[in-house]
């Protein structure tokens, strides 16, 4: 099982990050606290063509879609 953690420092940072974001995004605020306190469970990471495909979306081409 691989596990990232940051260090106290780098916690710290993205703590501090997630605050000076967050009141134009609270997502993103959101996401960055919790990476700081938990880390990333890279087992648990999905591709992003799986998640396309899991949503029923298509394949991405390498093409910008049109835009009407």
């Amino acid at each position: 099982m691989a596990h990232l953690i940051f260090s106290e420092a780098e916690q710290r940072e993205l703590r501090e990050s997630a605050r000076a974001e967050f009141p134009q995004n609270p997502a993103l605020a959101y996401v960055l606290e919790n990476l700081a306190s938990e880390g990333i469970d890279l087992d648990r990471c999905r591709d992003w063509d799986d998640i396309r495909a899991e949503k029923g979306l298509p394949p991405q081409n390498g093409e910008a879609p049109e835009v009407a």
